[in-house]
């Protein structure tokens, strides 16, 4: 019997369709779980709900299970329908009535709340962390290669000279715009909802703000209704965040399989990195970056999936919540596999010198002939025409240098200013505060 049961049994079917993958999925929250509830019972001392005995009980042996969950050895048993009750049984079991205290002034629906917010920041935290190490490769291939030209496309033409600095480079910065954006999920995800219990609050006089400042948290989801309203859209949103770092990996992925292939040659990596042919024996296929391609692509339809699974219902709690749990989850981990990877193959990868010597590149440049027309007095239109009609002629023979100095082109990557930025929106998180909540609360 669950601990929310009368005394009515459950169907076993409707049991095992209604719990699902909640065990499993529980399994990721089960450190929140243990933090929240560290916090709420301080705040039922604070209010006269829990006595200084019970608390001092309960505390220790939250403490010991929270040890467990980092040890590994934490388990919800097949009886127990999730991580909330598997911690109060738990704790009741070991140290009697005060166990059975824990869960007054609130309700398994702001508990999973908060569980998920907490959950969420260190996802967040994650996830910037791989990001970062991904950012700081882009930006040093930048500067190493910052000299090596390359042709620039649009249509998949041949279109105006580039470098291998400006490719790593526009890469480095598109992460600063992601980051944004995870910043501003972790900001959402950063507003305590705990006290909202069923979504209407309670007639116990909670401390909220006490347990906002212990889990620290930047401020609290004030209106209780929409405490229980952000379930969905903190997910949608989060995941919206992923899918934009996932937007960037893909497009970068896509770049190197065509860059790889032997009719560009402008890349190349380690055999033992590429796969090869059951019956071609030349190949060294880049199934690293395909597979973080197919990946990235799916993380950016997670949106829209949590969105079809919320879009029309209507406020208060429902059970296809549950289910977002599923979704999410696994983007997690796949996110963070694919940005540790694609950092770890640009340690390995090896450019090409040279590449515009090749005469099929000549009008890449043809841009640089009419720009040095008109400095020298030519009108732009005259001088585009002249130049058009040589392409024509077949007589146009460019001398191939580039004199790109504004700011963000060839030979001014800026790319100091592109690591001010991140560095700025680092700051901004403020993982350090967190970090200092959750070592006094379980300390």
């Amino acid at each position: 019997m669950k601990i929310w049961q009368k005394n009515i049994d459950v169907d076993s079917f409707v049991e095992s369709f209604t719990v699902g993958k909640d065990r499993e999925m529980d399994m990721q929250l089960a450190a929140a779980d243990v933090l929240g509830s560290l916090a709420h019972t301080q705040m039922l001392n604070k209010i006269g709900l829990m006595t200084d005995a019970d608390l001092a009980d309960v505390q220790q042996e939250l403490k010991k299970i929270y040890a467990e969950v980092q040890a590994g050895t934490f388990q919800i048993d097949d009886s127990v329908e999730d991580v909330h009750s598997q911690v109060e049984m738990m704790l009741t079991q070991r140290i009697g009535e005060a166990g059975k205290k824990i869960h007054s002034g609130r309700s398994r629906n702001d508990q999973v709340l908060v569980d998920l917010k907490l959950y969420f920041r260190s996802e967040i935290e994650d996830i910037f962390q791989h990001t970062e190490l991904l950012f700081t490769q882009f930006l040093k291939l930048s500067e190493q290669h910052k000299n090596v030209l390359m042709p620039g496309y649009t249509h998949l033409q041949i279109a105006m000279p580039s470098s291998f600095g400006l490719w790593f480079g526009a890469y480095a910065e598109s992460l600063v715009d992601d980051l944004h954006l995870l910043q501003a999920a972790w900001k959402i995800c950063n507003k305590n909802p705990l006290g909202s219990a069923a979504g209407y609050g309670s007639s116990f006089p909670l401390d909220r703000t006490l347990t906002t400042q212990l889990l620290g948290f930047d401020d609290l989801n004030y209106n209780v209704v929409y405490a229980q309203m952000g379930r969905g859209k903190t997910e949608r949103i989060l995941a919206q965040a992923m899918s934009s770092i996932a937007a960037t990996l893909a497009k970068f992925a896509m770049d190197v399989t065509l860059f790889i292939n032997q009719n560009f040659g402008f890349i190349s990596f380690p055999a033992h990195l590429t796969t090869g042919s059951s019956i071609m024996p030349h190949k060294k296929n880049p199934d690293v970056f395909e597979l973080i391609r197919a990946r990235c692509n799916k993380i950016q339809a997670l949106p829209n999936e949590i969105a079809l699974m919320t879009t029309n219902l209507p406020v208060g709690y429902h059970r296809d919540l549950q289910l977002l749990k599923e979704n999410l989850f696994p983007a997690f981990q796949s996110l963070k596999d694919c940005l540790e990877i694609a950092t770890f193959m640009l340690e390995n990868i090896s450019i090409k010198d040279n590449i515009l010597d090749d005469p099929k590149y000549d009008y890449l440049f043809s841009v640089e002939v009419v720009n040095n027309e008109v400095l020298r007095g030519i009108p732009f239109r005259e001088a585009y025409k002249n130049i058009g009609l040589a392409i024509e002629e077949g007589t146009f023979q460019p001398a191939k240098e580039v004199n790109h100095t504004h700011e963000g082109s060839i030979g001014n990557l800026g790319n100091d200013h592109i690591e001010r930025m991140f560095v700025s929106v680092k700051q901004d998180f403020g993982f350090e505060k967190v970090k200092q909540a959750i070592s006094a609360l379980v300390g």
